[in-house]
């Protein structure tokens, strides 16, 4: 039997960021696309989604490429980027969690006798995506909505020359990673919405092999799925449904289920109209209100 819940898709690198979103889910079932990329989707519990999972492989323009391809295949209501990056503030803990409020791509620019001029490229997040994540994170003082960055390389040095042009042309982003400007890019051109999360795993500096090796990623990527999932019960789909109860709380929308209303009112929600509308009214008593 298909599956009529509203769907989103979240999109991974890293196979342990694949994991760490997987856990939450039940009901998981494989599709396949005819060119070979695979999902699974699965349903989370106490919200009307079912989500499906992509783990998608590094860089931005394999990311570009399979999100279009999601996009179109799955044709998800929102779209989220999910998985680990390296800190670029130091009152940002490892472990903490950056919710993207701008993607920038950092590597275009020209190269002169000058010296290297950048021309910026950035994306907003999706302004309902981002009003989710602030109404479910609010109050988390691990969770942070910032820029992000995100370009080809691996950065593992704070004296560099990507680590001085991110301070001198990016100085608000929070974190770098090497996928979210292709996934955005991509969403944004579909006419979609999507979210950049990520859990902050090393700092961006020498010290990025030892952290890793103590396990970091892992426990960042949990952070960030779990903000993911937070962000998820808080978002509506489309058409205004309420996250867990499956019906509007907006007492203004669907049809009217309340007592028959007493005064000159007519209640059409829910009704569809090819013309114009006669009524009588009939039975009114004397003294009422005319």
């Amino acid at each position: 039997m298909p599956d009529t819940k509203p769907t989103v898709a979240v999109l991974t690198a890293l196979s342990l960021e694949y994991a760490a979103v997987r856990a939450h889910l039940t009901d998981l079932r494989k599709r396949e696309h005819r060119r070979g990329t695979r999902a699974e989707v699965g349903r989370l519990p106490g919200t009307p989604w079912s989500v499906a999972l992509v783990e998608m492989g590094e860089g931005n323009l394999t990311a570009a490429a399979l999100t279009e391809r999601v996009m179109s295949w799955l044709e998800p209501e929102a779209v989220f980027f999910v998985g680990v990056a390296g800190g670029l503030k130091s009152d940002i803990a490892l472990g903490d969690v950056v919710v993207a409020t701008k993607v920038y791509a950092v590597h275009g620019g020209k190269e002169t006798p000058e010296g290297f001029l950048a021309r910026p490229e950035s994306w907003r997040a999706s302004h309902r995506l981002a009003a989710a994540a602030r109404d479910a994170l609010r109050g988390d003082p691990r969770a942070h909505l910032k820029p992000i960055a995100a370009g080809d390389v691996v950065l593992a040095a704070v004296e560099s020359g990507l680590a001085e042009h991110l301070r001198r042309h990016y100085n608000d982003a929070a974190a770098i990673e090497m996928e979210g400007s292709g996934v955005v890019s991509a969403v944004h051109l579909a006419g979609g919405d999507a979210l950049v999360i990520r859990g902050i795993s090393d700092r961006a500096d020498g010290d990025k092999s030892r952290v890793d090796a103590e396990g970091r990623q892992p426990r960042a990527a949990a952070s960030a799925a779990a903000a993911v999932v937070a962000v998820l019960r808080e978002l509506r789909p489309v058409g205004g449904r309420a996250p867990a109860s499956g019906g509007s709380d907006d007492p203004e929308e669907g049809p009217h289920r309340g007592p028959a209303y007493g005064g000159d009112h007519l209640d059409f929600r829910g009704s569809t109209f090819h013309g114009p509308v006669i009524a009588k009214q009939v039975g009114r008593r004397d003294g009422e209100r005319q």
